[in-house]
């Protein structure tokens, strides 16, 4: 595969302008996301298109270079976004992405779960053990290490039992609504009430 360059004419296949306008919104979110742009865009393309594509379809698509198109598979593939699929009697690659939204959502938070907040857990861990042990650190500064890794270890708990959990209970949480809010104020309004009876 070669570099596009200013001196080729490679064709590139019309997208309609819906895909395209998604292709080039869900590129610029993935920035936001800290996720190359290249990438979420090829994400977008393989998620919309009605049949698998080859890297040099998604390049001719896109207008991206082919080697661009490959790392941006591979990374795609690390995630288990999308997928290689075999095409009778063509020996070319092609690829299809994950189209179930759940499983997709599951995937993105596992990865960004393993990619983010684990790293960090695991470098906090180091500074509070540090911390502690440095009669020249802050009390201050040892206990506010601390509430950042209990914060950073309370979300990967939260994340992990969110992809565990089953579809329909994640759809029953999801049209509850703000009645999650609503029914945690009851709970805690009568754990309140118990501990004041107590006493």
């Amino acid at each position: 595969m070669t570099e596009l360059t200013d001196n080729q004419s490679t064709p590139i296949t019309p997208l309609a302008p819906a895909v395209q306008q998604f292709v080039l919104h869900w590129g610029n979110l993935g920035e936001r996301w800290g996720v190359n742009r290249s990438v979420a865009q090829i994400h977008a393309l393989l998620y919309v298109a009605d049949k698998p594509l080859t890297a040099e379809e998604i390049a001719d698509a896109l207008g991206i270079a082919r080697s661009n198109v490959s790392n941006s598979i591979r990374e795609l593939m690390n995630w288990e976004l999308i997928r290689a699929v075999p095409i009778l009697r063509d020996r070319r690659t092609f690829y299809v992405a994950e189209t179930d939204l759940w499983t997709l959502v599951s995937r993105i938070a596992a990865g960004r779960k393993a990619r983010e907040l684990d790293p960090a857990a695991a470098a906090l861990k180091e500074c509070v053990s540090a911390a502690e042990k440095d009669d020249e650190v802050s009390p201050v500064v040892t206990r506010r290490l601390r509430e950042m890794l209990d914060f950073v270890e309370r979300t990967g708990r939260w994340y992990d039992q969110m992809i565990r959990l089953p579809r329909s209970q994640i759809t029953a949480l999801m049209k509850l609504g703000s009645g999650v809010v609503r029914l945690l104020g009851r709970s805690g309004a009568k754990r309140s009430g118990e501990t004041a009876a107590a006493r």
